[in-house]
């Protein structure tokens, strides 16, 4: 009997343990490092705010020195970054309506 009991408690000590660990990991993937939380559109931003704002847009990229210099490039014109670190351009029309010569887009 006394082994029962020795299992029964090794067996919930493991099992509160993984529910703990199970919820941390949910509460840090649900939690957002991004520093940068937009207020609304074109003009939202200062152009102190740009770097910070760049810094976060271009984080996931493999290219992070032009795509910096576009985003900078970009924020500076139009006071605002798209959420995010991809996409979301909706949210700023003139940074997503921005073009190049051979019209793609000029904004990371």
């Amino acid at each position: 009997m006394a082994c029962f009991s020795w299992l029964t408690s090794a067996f919930l000590i493991v099992y509160a343990m993984s529910v703990l660990m199970a919820t941390a990991s949910v509460q840090l993937t649900t939690k957002t490092d991004n520093p940068y939380h937009p207020t609304g559109g074109e003009g939202s931003l200062t152009p102190q705010e740009c770097p910070k704002a760049c810094d976060y847009r271009c984080s996931a990229t493999s290219h992070k020195k032009p795509c910096l210099f576009f985003c900078n490039m970009c924020c500076n014109k139009c006071l605002c970054v798209p959420s995010g670190t991809y996409g979301n351009k909706e949210e700023c029309p003139c940074y997503n309506n921005w073009k190049t010569r051979e019209g793609t887009p000029k904004c990371p």
